[in-house]
């Protein structure tokens, strides 16, 4: 055994015994011994690795003596980054646990290993293995090789680099994986996409799904670049060190970048847990953090940086570092996903963002949207829109240049479907108490423009307000009210939250999983009812314009008595 996996084996017997003792009451004299054995490991040592990056001819993942290195790659140990020199060579130090990938140049494609499907552009350094984890961690990979070479093929970029955002997949069975696939993937195979993306919970805590939901979204026929999320962790480990690696092991490093022509993406891992409990935090950490200097380092100041992470970045609690890093590249956006919704974000000083012009941080509507849970649709997949009201879908992030555009596409439903409009069913046209009419624009923002007229009239701006999403409140009212009725039939008087488990367990072919409540969104608009309403049909048609440009219709109707 290395003296760093000693260290760390020690370390992990400590943190187990403390928690031990704690609970069994064992008294100070013992806890202030191991707490001596927790913190007084011995000292982490490094091994030093060597290899090439090469352009992979013939794609048989062997360098062969024909095949040349390709210089000026970044190759990292997840914060040191180093380029390769003009034979395509590089040398890094790793420790235990530690890893070494390459960092994919702007116009070439890492190679996908055959069998599995995962991505071929990192190295997991674990000589023992990872510890006992329920499931399984890393396998041991025993000595470093005498050299850990980095396959590349060349994929020229031209023209403006297009990318498939997922929020949340959060599968948790093989049923949730036919849902992805019969939803989602049927619909966003053949996209003219350079690849997509899915921004964490890849999972609902059972990693046993990493690998069917992976080889499902292979069936698009896209690379994908995955975010690990607070759901996807292995939750017995028994240190930080070692809580992604079932993950490292199915799907890829937890945090990473890689570039398309000159935009730039930054994979990172804020989850930080708590442990030995399974709280947790947002967090980068001062390794990640180095590494995302030392790599944005060697970028011009010109490109274009995505960030892509699990819980946005106003939550992240050393966020301020991150944001004096990329505050020096204007063009610099981010994406997150976690709170199944969809919302833009500008943040300035108030969020401790110091640079000159706000930064757009982008929430991301989830692929399973609530959680797969609401009212089944014909073929049987849960309807599962999100508690502001959007549905369950994903987006396209167009970059060219400087310039950005983001559209959202509902799974299943034509592209034009970007808003609901809700107006009162019939109206007292003599009445002074009209109501109003309320927009729900998904991907809306502070910066869009929303308009209104009546049978062709006259366009008036509506307002911008927070509230919540009036058809996603009647949705929600419907659920509950079959349960209210279902408990009347029995005699129920008082329905708490272990009775409307039980009926909604029992009725959950017919009405699915309990939809979460209503919550607060920005993007809803609204405008009174217009006065110069006519009895019968009257047609409202709504104008709204992004702050892309885009312009989205949708229509509505009021009966006037």
């Amino acid at each position: 055994m290395s003296t760093n996996t000693m260290g760390r084996w020690i370390a992990g017997k400590a943190r187990v015994g403390l928690v031990k003792l704690v609970k069994k009451g064992i008294c100070m004299r013992f806890l202030v011994s191991v707490l001596i054995a927790l913190f007084l490991v011995l000292p982490v040592t490094a091994e030093t690795v060597v290899g090439t990056v090469y352009h992979d001819v013939n794609a048989n993942f062997v360098m062969d003596a024909n095949e040349p290195g390709i210089p000026d790659v970044a190759v990292s140990n997840g914060e040191a980054v180093v380029m390769t020199d003009s034979a395509g060579r590089y040398t890094l130090d790793v420790t235990d646990p530690g890893i070494v990938f390459v960092v994919k140049p702007g116009n070439w494609k890492v190679l996908q290993d055959p069998d599995t499907g995962v991505r071929n552009f990192y190295y997991p350094h674990r000589p023992q293995g990872s510890p006992k984890l329920k499931f399984g961690g890393i396998p041991a990979t025993g000595a470093l090789p005498g050299e850990i070479n980095f396959p590349l093929q060349p994929q020229p970029v031209e023209g403006p680099v297009r990318m498939l955002v997922l929020g949340d997949t959060q599968v948790r069975d093989f049923d949730e994986v036919r849902y992805f696939l019969r939803d989602l993937v049927t619909e966003i195979t053949g996209l003219d996409v350079a690849f997509g993306c899915v921004l964490g919970d890849v999972v609902f805590n059972n990693p046993r799904m990493f690998a069917p939901l992976r080889q499902a979204a292979a069936q698009a026929g896209l690379n994908w670049h995955f975010v690990p999320g607070n759901h996807d962790a292995d939750f017995d480990a028994p240190s930080l060190d070692y809580t992604y690696e079932t993950f490292q092991r199915e799907i890829g490093p937890s945090y990473y970048a890689a570039a398309y022509g000159n935009t730039h993406i930054l994979v990172l891992n804020d989850i930080r847990y708590e442990l030995p409990s399974e709280d947790y935090h947002a967090e980068l950490g001062k390794q990640q953090q180095a590494f995302v200097r030392n790599y944005l380092a060697n970028v011009p100041k010109d490109a274009f940086i995505i960030l892509l992470m699990h819980i946005p970045i106003m939550r992240i609690q050393d966020k301020v570092e991150l944001f004096e890093t990329i505050a020096d590249f204007p063009n610099c956006i981010s994406l997150s996903a976690h709170t199944h919704d969809h919302a833009h974000y500008f943040l300035d000083a108030g969020e401790g963002w110091p640079g000159t012009k706000p930064h757009h941080h982008i929430v991301q509507g989830t692929a399973c949207g609530s959680w797969y849970r609401g009212f089944p649709n014909a073929v049987g997949i849960p309807e599962a829109v999100m508690s502001d009201g959007t549905p369950k879908g994903y987006s396209i992030l167009t970059i060219g240049g400087s310039v950005y555009d983001l559209a959202y596409h509902p799974s299943n439903r034509p592209n034009t479907y970007q808003m609901d409009v809700h107006a009162p069913e019939r109206v007292t046209i003599t009445s002074e108490e009209r109501g109003e009419v309320v927009v729900n624009f998904f991907n809306g923002t502070e910066r869009c423009q929303v308009e209104m007229r009546c049978n062709e009239g006259v366009w008036v701006p509506m307002e911008r307000f927070t509230g919540k999403a009036p058809y996603y409140v009647e949705l929600t009212e419907r659920q509950n009210r079959f349960v209210k009725l279902v408990a009347e039939g029995r005699g129920i008087d008082q329905l708490d939250d272990k009775t409307i488990r039980r009926i909604d367990n029992q009725f959950r072919p017919a009405i699915g999983r309990g939809m979460p409540g209503p919550s607060d969104t920005g993007h809803l608009w609204r405008a009174l009812v217009p006065a110069e309403l006519q009895t019968g049909f009257n047609r409202i048609d709504i104008r709204a314009t992004t702050m892309f440009g885009r312009t989205h219709e949708a229509k509505g109707y009021i009966y006037g008595e």
